[in-house]
């Protein structure tokens, strides 16, 4: 395929790590974003960490799992349920499963430029007619 066309990085090509906490990433690594598919098992408590230039996007495909931040000196503890998004901006936090079974999520990571990028995101989808794709096929 094209450089222009679609990639697929398969599971087994991801970079696979076991962190000492249990935590179980497949880090799929592009140059301008990162792809990271976390699995925590029951009762996994990750390390408090914040991230100084690089901003996640967490988005919860299964199970549940907890996310703590520290904000002016409270705790708070936010449940995250299967089809929840969470941006975690440049919070001290921590990831805990608490229940009794499995949390996935995949993690969007970038690092942000402080501009808006929305009207480019709402007005980049081009749509083809079906003659514009007939001509395609038939090149």
């Amino acid at each position: 395929m094209s450089e222009e066309s679609i990639n697929i990085q398969r599971l087994e090509e991801a970079i696979f790590v076991k962190k000492a906490e249990g935590t179980e990433v497949n880090y799929f690594l592009y140059p301008e974003f990162e792809v990271h598919r976390n699995r925590l098992s029951p009762g996994v408590i990750q390390g408090w960490h914040a991230h100084q230039i690089v901003e996640e996007v967490l988005t919860c495909t299964d199970g549940t799992f907890t996310v703590e931040v520290i904000e002016n000196g409270s705790l708070i503890s936010i449940v995250v349920e299967q089809g929840d998004v969470v941006r975690v901006k440049k919070s001290i936090h921590r990831l805990v499963n608490q229940s009794n079974t499995a949390a996935e999520f995949i993690v969007f990571r970038f690092v942000p430029t402080g501009k808006s990028q929305q009207e480019k995101i709402k007005l980049d989808k081009r749509e083809y007619t079906k003659e514009e794709i007939a001509e395609l096929l038939n090149r």
